[in-house]
């Protein structure tokens, strides 16, 4: 089974980068220490979509970093990534370990600690636990579940949890003190002015 050794989990949306390249601003991430990336684009067209996953995973390997693709077992095979990120309702851990194989990561997004609960006894190696606090990328899936959700998933759960929405440096001490081993975001690190700055000042949040 492959470690979970990254507490900064970094989300991609190209549509939050204000016009700058994605590679750019995943690059400017890695420089600044971000370990594990997830390739997050789901309105790319299956041939873009291996293309940048490709690419992306090139540009992380000499910093050691994991790109994993969102949902796409097959894409993530075909790119040489690192592992894939399951939605809730998505592929079901086995058949994507059937898959992938032990030696990529297979992460889960969970909504609730029964979510969390379920997606470790499937074999899941880290579960992305949210929406926390109340962000625009997450309305879709229903109101914040808020800190004590994430306690309560931490008392039934092993494998590591990252908070996800509205995650930003402030509160990043919260959500570690309720369980989680670290954090994922989006326009934290996509939208910031200063990509690099953003990601090393959430780094050393986590390690502080």
């Amino acid at each position: 089974m492959a470690p979970v050794d990254f507490s900064l989990y970094l989300v991609t949306d190209r549509h939050q980068t204000g016009g700058r390249p994605l590679r750019d601003v995943v690059l400017a991430a890695l420089r600044a220490g971000v370990r594990a990336v997830q390739l997050r684009e789901k309105d790319l067209p299956t041939r873009a979509l291996l293309a940048l996953a490709r690419d992306l995973a090139d540009l992380a390997r000499p910093y050691e970093a994991r790109i994993l693709v969102n949902d796409r077992a097959d894409v993530c095979l075909a790119a040489g990534s690192g592992g894939v990120q399951l939605p809730a309702a998505g592929l079901p851990v086995p058949a994507a370990r059937g898959l992938v194989g032990a030696d990529r990561l297979i992460g889960v997004s969970a909504h609730s600690a029964d979510d969390a609960a379920c997606a470790e006894r499937d074999g899941a190696d880290f579960v992305v636990l949210g929406p926390i606090f109340e962000t625009p990328s997450k309305r879709a899936f229903g109101p914040p579940i808020g800190l004590r959700e994430l306690e309560r998933a931490r008392t039934r759960c092993r494998v590591p949890l990252f908070g996800i929405g509205g995650i930003t440096k402030d509160r990043v001490r919260d959500v570690l003190k309720a369980g989680a081993r670290g954090v994922a975001v989006v326009g934290s690190v996509m939208a910031a002015e200063d990509v690099e700055r953003a990601a090393r000042e959430l780094l050393r949040e986590l390690e502080g």
